[in-house]
């Protein structure tokens, strides 16, 4: 159950012909009577057009009745018929929920350069308007017709002792770095919430989950994070009790989107301390998941921590990371950036056996991170070897 749990919303998801066979692939997410909204999207500059859109609606401040989603093409790169396609999109949601298309969000996801097919996609979005359910079967379909290379749906809800709540989608299993969402999402929550109130919690949920996560390097065209609040449980929460729990149904989709990452095999935590600021930590920590050989030595279950520290020493400001703690699944193997005796064989068998944890420490500053990241495996690339 996920984005049709909170009151005040319904969704859909159906297949609409722009993926081969029977696949889902239009998603559409109605707030009954309109929602306040906020988002995030990619700081990739090739921004797609249904993001360069969806901005311009958003911006209009207007409350928001609808977000309607694709998989199956990105609608980036695509010029002006691009940009056609995406308000079409939005035109034809208004027309079916009766608002403007201002108040209409668009989101899509695929292949870059490559063109949807119109017809399809705009038959999709009246066969979902005709499907819009409250129901969990429907928010299921809807989280599945936004999957590209995910294996599985992946949904989240998170529910309050006081009575309101929140529901959450995502897609995402390659193209992610951090620095914005990377990867499509839509919460929807019935709490009442201030614009700004909802904004503030948004890139506080962002900022501690999805920014913390790095599969490979790349940030896609398309990367849009969406959270919807309808007020229909009539009840306003704590401002620091809904910036937590949203922050925790992003860091859940964050840890399934991890699980799930192309060709992956485990998970890594890699918690850098010790530095003069969290952003500096969690720039020393995207360095060490940034670096092939890092991951490709987590693939393998070897505690190589002279490629961590030469991974640090790339993004480091001075050369304090020299000097560094590191610890695999707590065993210590380095101190002072010298190594130190430990059963490096023993190790690497506890290592092989699935999701471990790096600690780093390089100093006695107050500053502190985690980075979600993988090993790289040769199925990520023998995947991502082959024509999209």
């Amino acid at each position: 159950m996920s984005v049709a749990v909170p009151r005040g919303f319904a969704a859909a998801g159906v297949a609409a012909g722009i993926k081969a066979g029977d696949a889902l692939d239009v998603a559409l997410i109605v707030a009954q009577e309109g929602a306040t909204a906020a988002a995030v999207f990619t700081v990739n500059q090739v921004a797609a057009a249904p993001v360069r859109l969806s901005r311009e609606h958003l911006a209009a401040g207007t409350a928001i009745r609808a977000v309607v989603l694709n998989s199956g093409g990105a609608n980036a790169a695509t010029g002006a018929v691009g940009d056609e396609t995406a308000l079409q999109m939005a035109q034809a949601v208004a027309d079916r929920v009766s608002c403007d298309p201002s108040q209409v969000l668009v989101c899509s996801t695929g292949t870059i350069g490559s063109h949807l097919p119109r017809a399809e996609v705009l038959a999709g979005i009246e066969a979902a308007a005709d499907a819009l359910d409250g129901g969990p079967g429907a928010s299921r379909l809807a989280a599945q017709a936004i999957m590209t290379t995910d294996s599985v749906p992946k949904e989240s809800t998170y529910r309050s002792e006081s009575g309101w709540s929140i529901g959450a989608m995502v897609k995402g299993a390659g193209m992610i770095r951090p620095d914005m969402a990377t990867m499509l999402a839509v919460l929807t929550t019935d709490a009442i919430v201030e614009s700004a109130a909802l904004n503030s919690a948004l890139r506080n949920g962002v900022d501690h989950s999805f920014h913390e996560l790095n599969v490979d390097g790349c940030a896609s065209t398309n990367d849009t994070v969406i959270l919807l609040a309808s007020a229909a449980s009539g009840i306003a929460p704590d401002p620091d009790e809904f910036s937590n729990a949203v922050a925790s149904v992003c860091r859940d989709l964050a840890e399934q989107m991890a699980a799930d990452a192309e060709g992956a095999s485990r998970v890594v935590v890699i918690h850098i301390t010790g530095t003069d600021s969290d952003a500096t930590a969690r720039t020393l920590g995207r360095a060490v998941a940034d670096s092939a050989l890092v991951r490709s030595a987590f693939y393998g279950g070897d505690p190589n921590w002279g490629r961590i520290i030469g991974a640090l020493g790339v993004a480091a400001a001075n050369d304090s990371v020299s000097r560094a703690d590191i610890d695999f699944i707590g065993v210590p193997v380095a101190r002072d950036g010298v190594a130190v005796e430990c059963d490096e064989d023993a190790l690497a068998v506890q290592l092989e056996t699935g999701n471990f944890a790096v600690d780093v420490r390089v100093g006695n500053g107050p500053g502190e991170a985690h980075v979600l990241t993988t090993d790289l495996t040769p199925d990520y690339v023998r995947f991502n070897g082959e024509r999209s």
